[in-house]
């Protein structure tokens, strides 16, 4: 399924910014960047429910804030792209 993760991290302090590093680094293991901290993942219920805990675990929830949508296996015509940078196949072929 798609899932939406958008973060915002408080950078004041170095801990701030040692946690945005952090999170950040989590949501790239798991899906691709879409903006600075807009993440579109595609994962199954057990990833999701592994990856919410590590980023529950990172962020000072006083703080810090953490969204995830879930938009579910029927996504395609969920998800309307404009602008410069140039859409991607989410589940299609990858060639490196």
């Amino acid at each position: 399924m798609l899932v939406l993760i958008t973060y915002d991290v408080n950078t004041t302090t170095p801990e701030g910014k040692r946690r945005l590093r952090t999170v950040a680094k989590k949501c790239v293991a798991h899906g691709t960047r879409v903006q600075n901290s807009v993440f579109e993942c595609i994962l199954d219920n057990t990833q999701l429910k592994l990856l919410r805990h590590d980023l529950e675990q990172t962020i000072d929830t006083s703080c810090d804030s953490l969204r995830i949508y879930v938009l579910g296996n029927s996504y395609q015509g969920k998800v309307t792209h404009i602008g410069a940078k140039e859409t991607y196949e989410l589940e299609g072929n990858l060639i490196l």
